[in-house]
């Protein structure tokens, strides 16, 4: 028995869940740090580094998840352990004005229970999504949840903005475990029941050891060339996500509303960005997954050119409007890449979808953490140098807009050409 939309949507809903909790630690959290505490952007660049750091241990998560072949408890225990960790991670900003030492240990604490919690949440639906879905459906699937995460991104985003200011770190405690109780809540009722009547996977060597069983997925020529170009295309996706909040802050004069609210419209451009190129390659069939990635990280690049270009216009800059580009030339990346990832997932050895998916998602989470973190110390290293922070900044966005372009030359190369039909066709009744 495979899952049906409904189950799909379900899933779609933990997604979403997982999203809202994440961005509250990637922009709300950094953007105070830099900003209201006056701390150097390296600090939330390295914490955010750590969270991704920890989910290297994704793969462990998705084959033990493969052998045991149960996901439901990896997704309930790893939203749980994600939302108290983002709540620690709030009430230890209030801290650092206090006691530097207290809050970053207990800051460190905070964002390796966050890197646990999305490695074991993420990876389990993903692998789930990759074994119980008909071929046919996965791309189409992998698009339907992941423009649902987008969404509970991006409507948190717009939520906090608008519910934060005037900002206390009390209120700012209260709205992050608020959010995290919802994100559990809806968890527990979205997963309940949808593993039953599934078939369990039944793997080719049951007692095969971890590390052997990483070795023979690496061993696959395609899944480590897509490992390298998933590694390189979010390094380049991730070096923005800590400095385009203080960026607005620092350059354009946004209020921590203004600039939560920006990091909103941006996923909101995201998600029109997956949409529009999920309906072109699911629906109309226009294109293959290829040129959608290829374009996306050549749109991406000129978009980050262009944010950069403003910089010397200061305030009333339309930094607005061009986020929201990056945000759809970013989205479409990323759905043809998931979409290719869904693909991939099922070939070679059998019951491995967990391991593969685990793989792809610690490549993605060490290069998150990566490009975070030298994004961040690229621009601390900038402003001392140069005496503009709009030029620091700039420089940085050119830097990623490169990469992007690299990344745009080895997906045209390392992604087959398809002899086949790009992506499945959505089927009126199922």
């Amino acid at each position: 028995m495979m899952l049906t939309w409904l189950s799909i949507i379900r899933l779609g809903l933990i997604q979403m869940a997982l999203g809202s909790i994440v961005v509250l630690t990637t922009s709300t959290l950094n953007r105070l740090m830099v900003v209201e505490l006056a701390l150097p952007a390296v600090l939330p660049g390295f914490l955010v580094a750590l969270h991704y750091g920890i989910q290297i241990s994704r793969p462990t998560m998705g084959f033990f998840s493969d052998m045991g072949g149960r996901r439901t408890p990896w997704i309930i225990g790893g939203i749980a352990i994600l939302g108290l960790g983002a709540a620690l991670a709030s009430a230890a900003v209030a801290l650092f004005a206090n006691s530097f030492v207290l809050g970053l240990g207990i800051s460190v604490l905070a964002y390796a229970m966050i890197g646990l919690g999305v490695g074991a949440s993420g990876t389990s639906v993903l692998a789930l999504l990759a074994s119980s879905t008909a071929p046919r459906r996965r791309a189409a699937a992998a698009m339907v949840t992941w423009l649902m995460m987008i969404a509970g991104i991006a409507v948190t985003a717009g939520v906090v903005g608008s519910l934060i200011d005037p900002y206390t770190p009390m209120r700012l405690f209260v709205i992050s475990a608020g959010v995290a109780g919802a994100a559990l809540v809806l968890t527990v009722l979205a997963i309940m029941g949808i593993e039953r009547g599934l078939a369990k996977p039944v793997s080719d060597r049951a007692d095969v050891p971890f590390r052997q069983g990483l070795a023979e997925i690496w061993a696959e020529p395609r899944a480590r060339r897509f490992t390298l170009f998933v590694f390189l295309s979010m390094t380049a996706y991730f070096m923005q996500e800590l400095i385009l909040e203080p960026y607005a802050g620092l350059v354009f004069a946004f209020t921590p509303g203004q600039s939560t609210t920006l990091s909103g419209a941006q996923n909101g451009g995201v998600f029109v960005g997956m949409l529009l190129v999920g309906i072109a390659a699911s629906g109309l069939r226009i294109g293959a997954l290829r040129t959608w990635v290829t374009g996306g990280c050549i749109a991406s690049a000129a978009a980050l050119l262009a944010i950069a270009a403003i910089a010397p216009m200061g305030p009333g800059a339309p930094l607005l409007p061009l986020t929201v580009l990056l945000g759809a030339a970013n989205g479409a990346f990323a759905v043809a890449a998931i979409g290719t990832m869904m693909q991939l997932a099922s070939e070679g050895r059998s019951a491995r979808e967990g391991t593969r998916m685990g793989l792809w998602g610690a490549a993605q989470a060490l290069a998150a953490g990566f490009g975070g973190l030298a994004g961040a110390l690229a621009v601390d290293v900038m402003r001392a140098l140069l005496p503009a922070p709009g030029t620091a900044f700039a420089t940085v966005f050119i830097v990623e807009a490169f990469l992007f372009l690299a990344a745009a030359i080895m997906a045209w190369r390392v992604i087959d050409a398809p002899s086949r039909p790009t992506a499945p066709q959505l089927v009126p009744g199922e």
